[in-house]
């Protein structure tokens, strides 16, 4: 079982969610925008059934919010709770990688 601090309130927490999250910091963004958003920055393709299943997750969490329809399409935005658990979530895995890298002898690029 992994427990992580400070994000127990909203339950586990996936990678996909960390993606929509990143690609909703940018702008409110309705499905088909989110996923041809990830697939550019991230170059992960996320399936309808796995973005709107994840979309109700954060939503029902507090992380997101409906925006009102807009011909048809429902966009979403992040909300000051889902970028504060954005922004734990960046820090874990900025620790993560930064062992990673320490113990792989792996320079960071660019330093």
């Amino acid at each position: 079982m992994v427990t992580r601090r400070n994000t127990r309130s909203v339950g586990p927490f996936g990678d996909s969610s960390l993606l929509i999250l990143t690609s909703l910091a940018s702008g409110p963004k309705h499905g088909w925008a989110l996923i041809l958003d990830i697939r550019e920055y991230a170059g992960i393709s996320l399936g309808a059934g796995t973005l709107y299943g994840i979309l109700n997750r954060l939503e029902n969490r507090g992380l997101i919010e409906a925006l009102p329809e807009e011909d048809r399409r429902r966009p979403f935005r992040i909300t000051a709770a889902g970028e504060k658990v954005m922004r734990e979530q960046i820090q874990s895995l900025e620790r993560v990688s930064a062992a990673g890298r320490a113990r792989l002898q792996f320079p960071l690029a660019g330093v």
